[in-house]
C-alpha cells in the first residue's frame, strides 16, 4: 500500500522535474555599487562565500538566495581563466533559468588590494574593539575585524 501511494506521490514531482527548462548555460551578472564585473556573460562557474561556509554554482543549480559573508568570490569562464574577486557583503540569487547575480556591497578584484594596507586595517579594528565604549562601538569593531580578517586571506 505505501509503495502505491508513493509512487501517486512522487509522480506529480516528476512531471514538474521534466517540465522545468534548465539552461545549458550559465549567465552571471556581478556587481557592486563601485562597479559592474559581468553583466548577463556566459560563465562555466561561481564560488562565493556565504554564512555557513561557500558554495559552488553550476549551470543548471538549484534555484537559492543566500547571503553573503566577506570573502572571495571566483568565476571561472567558460575558456578556463579564473578571476577573482573580495566582497565585503550582500545576496547571491539562482534562477530556474540558470542565471546568477551577485549583487554585493562593496567589491574589489583582488590584483587591486594592497596586503600590507588590509593588514593594518585589521590592525587597527583589533584595537578599536578593546578600546570601545560602548557595545554598538565594539559590535561595529567586531565586523570590520570580520570583513578585514576575509581580506587579508583574500589577498594573500
Amino acid at each position: 500500500m505505501f509503495v502505491k501511494n508513493a509512487r501517486l506521490l512522487a509522480r506529480p514531482g516528476t512531471h514538474l522535474m521534466q517540465a522545468r527548462g534548465y539552461a545549458d548555460e550559465m549567465k552571471l551578472t556581478f556587481a557592486a555599487a563601485n562597479k559592474t564585473f559581468y553583466d548577463k556573460a556566459d560563465v562555466r562557474q561561481i564560488d562565493v562565500p556565504y554564512f555557513s561556509g561557500s558554495f559552488g554554482i553550476l549551470a543548471k543549480h538549484v534555484s537559492t538566495l543566500a547571503v553573503l559573508k566577506p570573502g572571495l568570490v571566483q568565476v571561472i569562464e567558460n575558456d578556463g581563466k579564473t578571476s577573482k574577486y573580495f566582497v565585503s557583503s550582500g545576496t547571491i540569487t539562482v534562477n530556474e533559468d540558470s542565471s546568477v547575480q551577485v549583487l554585493a556591497e562593496e567589491a574589489h578584484d583582488i590584483k587591486d588590494i594592497d596586503v600590507s594596507e588590509a593588514r593594518q586595517l585589521l590592525s587597527k579594528y583589533q584595537s578599536a574593539i578593546s578600546s570601545a565604549n560602548s557595545d554598538a562601538d565594539k559590535a561595529e569593531a567586531a565586523i570590520a575585524v570580520e570583513c578585514c580578517e576575509a581580506l587579508v586571506k583574500a589577498a594573500e
